[in-house]
């Protein structure tokens, strides 16, 4: 059963941390990363083979004729027998084993650019983290948020039940005309209509958070009321930041790691210009009768030179392949230096923009709760009018609302800097 069935039955309140811990261990894009990396370091045991002594061992067996089949300039011999469709039995034993010694680092640099790129596949492994960490901090504060408003919503509906009984009693005592009542009825149908909208948003809101934590399973939960505290370092400037982020991004690093194993392709691949040299050995015999096979064993020992002299200028084309991708990733990875330092500033100055947001909303809707109290002691001594009171009202909905959003978004723009500077 996965970790969310388990808060989910016991307490039915899902906290932050316990999102982001379910999402590290179910959502699917950590397994498909994690599954990579393996691959990767499986790769580079592969290359890593050809620096390795390679044994082999066969066995035959064969029916066959015995015919003599001449080439071209033997002679028989008089008297030598006929062909005949006779057969007989011929059996066949062999092991030999070859070493590398020397190919001027053809493999010894395939495996090393193997290595190399399963390292940066580990640390590709790791933004998918930072990356999966986000979209669940995002989804959690957004159901944050649409559960605030879901109480903004009821608290509308509760003060338009209590300004419709009011209005009621005036119309009675003919304190008020009617279409006082009817607007009353109207203000208090629309508030009914945006609770109802709030809790289909906020379960919305939930099977996203699923969704992000890689989980399937009901709704029927609450997030919890927290927010993301201050993050070290958000007020500083844009210098050290992005020192920090270029030395701690996971993305970054595997390019830098990338780089490296492309230019050890490349050194590889030139080793190609040069000789490779190995040496062998084997045990054979051949019998036509297995009780006779080790009557006969031969051994041999072997030093070879390989050198590629001409291929119809292969190995140079594949240089030139290879300086190209070289460049190409040197290029990326300069490239990705520049988004990370464009999304450490617009992080750091979202989170300023923010927390201004959130003192001027708190600000706002402070007014908006002193207007709406005027607004009825306004209307319950008859100088006031009920479009000022519904004004008063919309107005102080919508101040709740807006502080909600900017506290949605300071943890959001907070949760975005700690992804842009590779903290976890």
């Amino acid at each position: 059963m996965n970790a969310i069935f388990l808060i989910l039955l016991q307490t039915r309140v899902l906290t932050l941390d316990d999102a982001v811990k379910t999402a590290t261990q179910h959502q699917p894009q950590m397994r498909q990363a994690q599954a990579n990396t393996d691959a990767a370091r499986a790769r580079a045991d592969e290359a890593r083979s050809g620096l390795l002594p390679q044994v082999n061992a066969t066995a035959q067996y064969q029916r066959t004729t015995a015919n003599l089949a001449p080439q071209p300039g033997q002679v028989f011999m008089t008297g030598s027998r006929m062909a005949t469709w006779d057969t007989f039995n011929f059996w066949s034993l062999g092991a030999s084993a070859t070493q590398l010694v020397w190919d001027f680092n053809q493999t010894a640099d395939r495996w090393r650019a193997a290595k190399a790129t399963a390292d940066s596949q580990f640390d590709t492994e790791q933004f998918t983290t930072t990356q999966v960490v986000l979209n669940v901090r995002t989804a959690y504060f957004n159901a944050r948020a649409q559960k605030a408003l879901v109480q903004v919503a009821h608290e509308t509906l509760n003060n338009q039940d209590k300004h419709l009984s009011q209005i009621k009693g005036f119309v009675q005592v003919g304190t008020r005309p009617e279409i006082d009542l009817a607007q009353a009825k109207t203000d208090r149908a629309n508030a009914q209509v945006q609770v109802i909208t709030s809790e289909n948003n906020y379960e919305t809101a939930k099977a996203q958070l699923n969704q992000s934590m890689g989980v399937e399973g009901p709704t029927d939960y609450d997030v919890a009321d927290e927010q993301l505290g201050v993050v070290e370092g958000e007020d500083q400037q844009i210098g050290p930041l992005v020192d920090e982020a270029v030395k701690a991004r996971p993305d970054l690093v595997a390019l830098e790691k990338q780089v490296r194993a492309q230019e050890l392709t490349l050194s590889s691949v030139r080793g190609a210009y040069l000789p490779t040299f190995t040496v062998g050995t084997a045990f054979t015999d051949r019998s036509a009768e297995l009780s006779t096979l080790d009557n006969g064993w031969n051994w041999n020992a072997s030093v070879a030179l390989t050198w590629p002299i001409f291929q119809g200028l292969l190995t140079r084309s594949q240089v030139r392949e290879n300086e190209a991708l070289l460049t190409s990733l040197e290029a990326q990875r300069d490239l990705a230096r520049q988004q990370v330092r464009l999304e450490v500033d617009q992080a750091r100055l979202a989170v300023r923009a923010a927390k201004a947001a959130v003192q001027a909303a708190a600000e706002a809707l402070e007014n908006a709760q002193v207007r709406l109290r005027l607004a009825e002691g306004r209307y319950q001594t008859g100088v006031g009018s009920v479009i000022e009171l519904g004004d008063a009202q919309v107005a102080l909905t919508q101040a709740a609302a807006q502080k909600v959003q900017a506290e949605y978004n300071v943890s959001t723009a907070r949760a975005q800097l700690l992804k842009a500077l590779g903290r976890r």
